[in-house]
């Protein structure tokens, strides 16, 4: 079960109900098994997401990967693919059981270190030397852009202070990795660039709203259509420049010849679509009217939780709506917490009875331990009883400790899974 505290949680019905719709879209988005439905060993052949790529007996099959499914990608392949694997490497944010060719690496998230410089380093090293027969089967996913972390003329310490400074300023992630792809060459279709002149299939997880695979940990095999002038805009409209204390931050261009992502194919295999519909289904089966009100939900994070609870009024009765995206967090004050945690708390003000707001991260953390947070009276009442203010814990962002003591948070460890955060809003 990916909820490790369901039977804790559920407590009365409303809640059972909202948890077992939580489980099914997890388990829809397993990395291993989107992986085992998108990719088949063939007598000659490799069939990766429904393309046939013609094996020679001298054409290399290579692995490559980043992000928060890369790990788990890493050995469904080796499963399938056996030693036809002639070489491989990934970069994950966790440890797992070691693989047996292909070399798995940690690096360090949210923020870059030289560890992760290290690892971009090899992924790099891997795709040289590779000619026409040769295939590299990418596997992209969301924590990609950190851990991609390859500077021209600056340090990931340097690329951390822009990268906080864009959060804390709420830009969007679509402005934050129009950034980091000019801070990097190993995002922006670098990867790509590296891997010519072999063919390239990418396998990409989406944690973008929109499913944008340009956005998607950067675009490392994807053509950009961002140029550094934009990233430049972008600082600047955050007035972040002052945080690079150097000429340009560090920016440079991504590769723009066609000729690198001619024989690249990119292929979105999983995204918060592929949960959403599994959760509206396994709603209607419990027999609730249930409808995907936005599969590309943004704004702050507060102030999304009260629309979600106000809309959540206007519905009958047996009614779920389900949202995915990724909210952003403006920080006021000095507390800790996360967005789903913070848009949870935010909803607390608003919640009526018969009424729940789930909120929970798919990769299982919220800048923490916690997934996310259960809003309804049930944690309203437990609030109370130890006299928690939310609204005085909301104005310091400080959604981790108020959960923390008031409970009702959901516990699903590292998920190896990643498109996004998934949103519950039921009523009974």
């Amino acid at each position: 079960m990916k909820l490790k505290n369901f039977d804790e949680l559920a407590v009365n019905g409303s809640r059972r109900a909202a948890l077992a719709i939580a489980e099914a879209g997890l388990l829809a988005i397993d990395t291993k098994t989107v992986i085992r439905r998108s990719v088949a060993l063939e007598p000659g052949a490799l069939i990766v997401a429904g393309d046939r790529y013609a094996l020679s007996p001298g054409s290399r099959v290579v692995v490559a990967g980043v992000g928060k499914c890369s790990l788990d990608a890493a050995a469904a392949l080796e499963d399938i693919l056996g030693d036809r694997i002639s070489r491989g490497a990934v970069i994950d944010v966790r440890t797992g059981a070691p693989l047996k060719i292909i070399r798995a690496m940690q690096g360090t998230h949210p923020l870059p270190t030289e560890e992760n410089v290290k690892a971009a380093l090899a992924i790099v090293d891997i795709l040289k030397g590779l000619t026409e027969k040769d295939l590299v089967i990418f596997v992209i996913s969301g924590g990609g852009s950190t851990l991609l972390c390859l500077p021209d003329d600056m340090g990931c310490e340097d690329e951390a202070n822009i990268f906080q400074s864009l959060t804390r300023a709420g830009a969007t992630i679509q402005e934050i990795n129009t950034v980091r792809k000019h801070l990097s060459t190993a995002r922006g279709g670098y990867l790509a660039k590296y891997a010519y002149p072999a063919r390239v299939a990418s396998l990409i997880f989406s944690d973008v709203p929109g499913n944008d695979i340009q956005f998607i940990a950067s675009g490392p095999t994807v053509k950009d259509t961002t140029t550094m002038s934009g990233a430049s805009e972008v600082l600047a409209k955050y007035d972040v420049l002052r945080v690079c204390n150097m000429e340009r931050c560090g920016l440079v261009e991504t590769p723009k010849d066609s000729k690198y992502f001619a024989k690249v194919k990119n292929s979105l295999v999983v995204s918060n679509v592929t949960a959403l519909t599994t959760m509206q289904k396994k709603a209607e089966e419990l027999g609730f009217a249930a409808r995907i009100v936005d599969d590309r939900m943004s704004g702050e994070a507060r102030d999304e939780g009260v629309a979600i609870v106000r809309e959540l009024h206007r519905a009958a009765a047996r009614s779920v709506h389900l949202y995915g995206g990724e909210t952003t967090v403006a920080v006021r004050g000095r507390g800790h917490g996360g967005r789903n945690l913070e848009l949870a708390l935010g909803a607390m003000g608003e919640i009526g009875e018969n009424e729940l707001v789930m909120s929970l991260a798919s990769d299982g953390h919220d800048n923490g331990p916690f997934a996310g947070a259960i809003a309804d009276r049930t944690t309203v009442d437990k609030a109370a009883g130890l006299r928690l203010d939310a609204g005085v814990y909301l104005k310091e962002n400080n959604a981790y400790p108020f959960f923390e003591k008031a409970g009702n948070y959901l516990m699903t460890g590292e998920t190896g899974s990643n498109v996004s955060d998934l949103i519950i809003a039921l009523k009974t």
